[in-house]
């Protein structure tokens, strides 16, 4: 992996295996912040919320999502799915939390034990699970859920029509869903297996997003 600045000056990785990169080359922190917590989490308006992401990666969807937490006096227990957890020498190279602050809770986000829910702090809750989406036939029930897998061509097997199948059933009564993936066929999955999906426009760089809620 290669870390490189993204245009809004925030870091991300380059994968060379797969020729893909975990965040937009426009800007990682500007597509986090618009297709999972403007798009998703803000709609959700309980005060202690469930949130399962699927695709931990570098950790910013879950320390935008933190920061937000603190910022707004909610409670959120972060579920987190992350077959390939990226190496200590990575993290540290990531320049996140100089744009919000919060230096050492985004450096315990990574340290967090893997399989037990870990207190970052006083309003966010963060329990990973090292384990393969594809195959797990368990997820925590959510109120939220960021789906931030590498993109269809690259891995199909986490887009398959079961997986959604199976997040349908996990998720609670008006959970939200959001991906920056907007395919035709991941919107028909999504409705197969019973969300009411729209189409949203997405951040710069990307025309289109989807948010589907149950």
């Amino acid at each position: 992996m290669k870390l490189i600045q993204t245009e809004d000056g925030s870091h991300t990785l380059y994968v060379a295996e797969i020729d893909e990169t975990y965040h937009s080359t426009f800007g990682a922190i500007q597509e986090s912040q618009h297709v999972f917590i403007d798009t998703g989490l803000r709609k959700c308006i309980k005060p202690d919320i469930e949130l399962l992401e699927i695709g931990f990666g570098t950790g910013l969807n879950a320390y935008l999502t933190m920061v937000y937490a603190v910022e707004k006096g909610v409670k959120v227990h972060y579920h987190a799915f992350e077959l390939y957890p990226i190496d200590d020498a990575l993290v540290a190279g990531l320049n996140f939390a100089s744009h919000y602050g919060m230096v050492e809770d985004f450096v315990s986000l990574h340290k967090a034990e893997w399989g037990r829910e870990v207190a970052i702090n006083n309003s966010f809750f963060i329990t990973k699970y090292c384990e393969d989406f594809t195959r797990t036939d368990f997820l925590p029930y959510f109120d939220v859920c960021y789906f931030d897998a590498f993109s269809p061509d690259k891995q199909p097997d986490m887009w398959g029509y079961d997986r959604f199948e199976l997040l349908y059933k996990s998720a609670n009564s008006s959970a939200i869903f959001t991906t920056y993936c907007a395919k035709g066929q991941i919107r028909r999955h999504l409705q197969q297996a019973g969300f009411l999906v729209e189409r949203l426009p997405g951040p710069k760089g990307k025309r289109e997003i989807l948010r589907a809620i149950k």
